[in-house]
């Protein structure tokens, strides 16, 4: 879900003020420097819920600014890390206390591990009454977010509070981007403060070219060889320069573990599906390799506890990743740390190697089956429906952990920068990311693909959609239980028909529940009904008539 880089003074026309202490003009105040910053780097939509101690940031509300609102904080994240991953620059956030960034963390977390750059502020109560533990203060509020902000400050001063969002910007850009976290006393609004002076900062360095040398030779002397591709190469706007050196070295392509974005595009001949999180299975499909190349992924993320080697015996690992704390525990092999799109063009900068065999191509799905008389229609069946009548050039944002292997068979995202779901496994993510994707990118077609029960972890954020009339078109996939815990029991030792305590999902009504919010939605149980019911909720969005929900009853 890339996105170009923010545009340095798109708004700054807008309502900009004069600089402090010009002859006729006051002082300007924390408040001023803050949305002048704000406004140069493009951060001025800001994602919000309000409280009594945030208020005085809001004062004068500038014009060419944008309060988003969520009905509850982690709602509010979700909306900004969409955003933040639709546009390519970090979201500006404002949260409540203590009590507001608690609400906040699970999505914290994820934007976390999603490498989101996010600038997340929280309001205090007044210094001058922080001695004395007054009401919704925050108990040393820098701590709260650790570990999962890469940066986190209370300003000791006031005055300090604007260079402070200026380091977080920074900080949020630069590669491996993240989330930051700025503690905001409520009285400090008003202070004098200066204007944060003009400067510019790389976010990107450039791989070692030793080792991207390395790397290159060890890519040509390999006969069979594999990449396997994360969600650094979308954030990095590499994957057509990624298309182009696989196609160079005829290498079969998988997606790494636990992938939040489309790097490859899933109709291409050289695509070989998706790993899944477990040692042992991913040296058996890597098995017919002899070198494997991880690009912008870890080297690889588990779930689950494993045994043996981490590659096929006699094959040669290297990496390619934007993180240096990832290649810090790359168990082995060569690993080259930087901007993920520079390391790939320097590598086809190189001479090309001899020509090898085209691979065999990935094996087709058979097509999923219509339910016979009285049974409740397949995941594989809905989801290939979809697929047929949705636009494939639409963005797909999903939180369907259950389904996401069928999903990965039966609904290819055939290009990059048009898929989104969480690095973090945590929910309550899914339905918030698309609108605020919808928010960045309007005029285009979003699909919120959701499970039932992920669904009900920050379901407010359908009336966020219907407040602002975005064409989202929610679909909740209905299998009235947490289906990932329960085919994950027998792992953890559950026989075949022992009860999974905690995992049924019975008596929801989506529909209803989305009416209540602004939201047309219909029930689909039927499958002669289902692709008329997604086609007419697809045109819906379209029209910009604002969000529609189809509740799609599963096995």
């Amino acid at each position: 879900m890339t996105g170009s880089a923010p545009q340095q003074n798109q708004t700054q026309a807008v309502e900009s003020r004069p600089q402090a202490g010009s002859p006729g003009n006051a002082p300007w105040t924390v408040r001023d420097a803050v949305i002048d910053f704000a406004r140069r780097v493009g951060m001025t939509s800001i994602f919000a819920n309000p409280g009594s101690t945030e208020l005085p940031m809001f004062r004068d509300f500038p014009t060419d600014f944008r309060y988003v609102l969520g009905l509850q904080e982690a709602v509010v994240v979700g909306m900004a890390d969409g955003y933040a991953q639709a546009t390519g620059n970090a979201a500006l956030i404002n949260l409540h206390s203590a009590a507001g960034v608690g609400n906040a963390m699970g999505n914290i977390f994820t934007a976390f591990r999603n490498r989101t750059p996010l600038v997340v502020t929280a309001g205090q109560q007044a210094r001058s009454i922080l001695p004395y533990d007054p009401f919704l203060a925050a108990t040393q509020a820098s701590e709260l977010p650790k570990p999962y902000v890469k940066w986190s400050i209370e300003p000791a001063r006031a005055q300090d509070v604007p260079l402070a969002i200026a380091r977080a910007y920074a900080i949020a850009m630069q590669e491996p981007r993240g989330p930051v976290f700025v503690s905001i006393p409520a009285d400090d609004w008003d202070q004098p403060a200066e204007r944060v002076a003009e400067r510019e900062v790389s976010h990107v360095t450039r791989p070692d070219p030793a080792m991207l040398e390395r790397i290159g030779a060890l890519l040509d002397a390999c006969e069979r060889p594999a990449f396997v591709v994360g969600g650094a190469v979308d954030r990095a706007d590499a994957a057509d320069e990624v298309v182009r050196l696989a196609e160079r070295h005829r290498a079969r392509v998988y997606v790494a573990p636990m992938t939040g974005r489309c790097s490859f595009p899933e109709t291409h001949r050289l695509f070989a599906g998706f790993l899944p999180a477990m040692r042992e299975r991913i040296v058996e499909l890597l098995g017919a390799h002899d070198a494997i190349f991880a690009i912008g992924a870890p080297a690889f993320t588990y779930h689950v506890e494993g045994n043996g080697p981490h590659v096929p015996p006699g094959a040669q690992l290297c990496q390619l990743i934007d993180d240096p704390a990832v290649a810090s525990w790359t168990p082995q092999g060569l690993v080259a740390v930087g901007n993920v799109r520079f390391g790939v063009q320097d590598l086809l900068a190189r001479a090309a190697p001899a020509e090898r065999a085209l691979p065999a191509p990935r094996e087709v799905p058979p097509r999923a089956l219509p339910p016979v008389a009285g049974e409740r229609m397949s995941v594989a069946f809905a989801l290939q429906t979809l697929t047929e009548v949705r636009d494939p050039d639409g963005i797909v944002v999903e939180e369907a952990p259950s389904s996401r292997p069928v999903m990965q068979r039966y609904l290819p995202i055939p290009r990059a920068g048009k898929f989104l779901t969480m690095d973090s496994g945590g929910l309550g993510y899914g339905m918030p990311a698309a609108v605020g994707v919808a928010l960045a990118r309007p005029g285009e077609r979003v699909i919120a693909l959701i499970g039932d029960g992920s669904s009900m972890y920050s379901i407010q954020a359908i009336w966020s959609a219907a407040q602002m009339r975005l064409p989202i078109t929610f679909v909740i996939l209905n299998n009235t239980r947490y289906a990932a815990l329960q085919d994950f029991a027998p792992v953890f030792g559950f026989g075949p028909h022992e009860p999974v305590q905690g995992t049924d999902l019975p008596g929801l009504d989506f529909v209803t529940i989305a009416a209540g919010m602004g939201c047309p939605g219909v029930r689909v149980d039927a499958a002669a009904k289902l692709a008329d019911a997604l086609r007419d909720a697809l045109a819906a969005g379209t029209l910009h008539n604002g969000p529609t929900l189809v509740e799609v009853v599963v096995a």
